[in-house]
């Protein structure tokens, strides 16, 4: 409803996946899968409430692979500041909103090897011993995953080169996680 959806179209079919954006619950009930875009938390949050969403987006993303990108990823946290909000706790991180400054403090930068962009990015404060940190940046996680949670702080769908290692590493996480339950 809110954010930076259509940008992952490219970069997920070219991972031979199809891509759909979902509004409705039972749309959630139908997707292998779930990529929490960038955007505006607040908003999102609003949004969520407002079409009483919360009950069946948080039982999909507590079991589904779920990535979170920017405002994704602080929905995604245990504890959220600047302001404090609420979240669905899927990742045991702390974050802060807009920790990398205002809209115009936004920049581009390589995340191992490949340009993205911090938008208005949250910066990670905490990550539990259990979330592995795949990227840092200004000695800062940026690239978090534990178990079939991922979250990122900048925005790899930016970038037109498909698809990013981020999606690849996305799609790699799903096929794992329905290996898992096949076995």
């Amino acid at each position: 409803m809110q954010g930076a959806v259509d940008l992952h179209r490219p970069h997920v079919e070219a991972l031979g996946a199809d891509f759909m954006p979902v509004k409705k619950p039972e749309e959630f009930d139908a997707v292998d899968a779930f990529i929490l875009p960038g955007g505006e938390s607040g908003v999102m949050l609003k949004l969520i409430d407002v079409f009483d969403l919360w009950d069946s987006l948080e039982r999909n993303l507590k079991s589904k692979p779920v990535w979170g990108i920017c405002a994704g990823s602080i929905l995604m946290a245990e504890q959220v500041t600047n302001p404090k909000q609420k979240s669905f706790g899927i990742l045991p991180i702390d974050i802060e909103r807009n920790g990398y400054g205002r809209q115009i403090d936004s920049q581009n930068t390589q995340i191992n090897g490949y340009e993205v962009s911090f938008i208005r990015a949250p910066v990670i404060q905490k990550v539990d011993e259990s979330v592995e940190t795949i990227a840092s940046f200004e000695d800062q996680p940026v690239w978090v995953k534990k178990g079939f949670a991922m979250a990122t702080t900048f925005h790899g769908e930016t970038n037109l080169e498909t698809p990013s290692p981020m999606h690849r590493a996305f799609m790699e996480m799903i096929t794992s996680f329905y290996a898992s339950k096949a076995a």
